[in-house]
Order: structure tokens, then sequence, then C-alpha cells
């Protein structure tokens, strides 16, 4: 657990009974700008069997959660297990620049590290230029990009692959 004494921000794993929140907060940041699925419908649960609580990493705030990041293994190959990937992000439109994302990121990252892995990974949306320029505030460069991979809202957009080593 982390703590940011500066804003009372709080960063935890996630845990079952944090389904309801997570939920309606993916469903009220959700946009084009960042998604390529289609909008969670009402009273759909967060977690499922391949989405489970220690995934997750929940930044809360005022005993509030204000945000999520998810990280995981990207492939089941034994030759892949020194990478994980951020899988998802999601900070709360009300505390969005107060440096929300970045400690999830930070978080993130960490954790990674002392699972063992030597690098993190993330697609983006070559559109989302908010979480472009945040993820590479945390140190995560340009790798590849799938040019026009999603058509999002009639619009061709591209796949930005970015990745950081976690060990110096």
């Amino acid at each position: 657990m982390t703590v940011m004494p500066s804003d009372d921000l709080t960063i935890r794993t996630a845990r079952a009974e944090d389904d309801a929140e997570l939920a309606a907060l993916d469903r009220a940041v959700w946009s084009v700008l960042s998604e390529v699925a289609p909008r969670r419908a009402e009273g759909t649960a967060f977690f499922d069997e391949r989405h489970t609580p220690d995934g997750y990493l929940v930044a809360e705030l005022g005993g509030r959660v204000v945000g999520y990041v998810r990280q995981a293994v990207p492939t089941p190959l034994d030759s892949n297990r020194h990478v994980r990937q951020i899988q998802g992000l999601a900070v709360d439109h009300g505390v969005r620049g107060h440096g929300v994302g970045r400690a999830l990121v930070g978080a993130a990252c960490a954790a990674a590290a002392a699972a063992g892995a030597r690098r993190i990974t993330l697609r983006v949306l070559g559109h989302n230029t908010p979480a472009r320029r945040l993820y590479e505030r945390c140190g995560f460069t340009v790798e590849g990009v799938l040019r026009e991979e999603f058509l999002l809202d009639g619009a061709y957009v591209d796949d930005v692959w970015m990745g950081r080593p976690l060990a110096d």
C-alpha cells in the first residue's frame, strides 16, 4: 500500500467488494478516446474469471475509489513471464491532472518489478494524447505502431505499443 501524504491518496490491491464502485467508474470514464470495446452495460460486474481483483490496483482518495490500473502477464508463455502489461487504466474525471494516474502507473511498475518482471508494456490509442503524455512522463517510449488498427466513431485509429525497462 502506498500513501501519498500530500493529498491522502492511497493505492491498494482491489478487493471483491470494490466491484460495483469500479464498474461505475469504468462506465463514467468510458470514451472513444481510450476504449475500443463498447461501454460496460449498467449492472455488469467489473470482475470475472479473467479479470480478478488481484490483478488490479485501486486509487482511493478520502475513502472513495478514484482510479484503477490493471497489470498482467501478457501471454501464457513461459518465455514471456519476465514481461508485464498494463491492460487498463482509469481515473475519475474530477481528480485528473492531480497525479492519480501517475501514482497508479508507478505502483503498477513497482508491483511488476517486485514480481520479478524486467519490463512492462502497454497499448494506447494513437489519438489519446493525454494518456500518451502520462506514459511518457512515467518512462515509457513508443516501441511500435499498428497503423489504422481500429475503426472508432468513423475514424481509423493507430494502436501504439509502448514499453519501458523495470531494472536500471
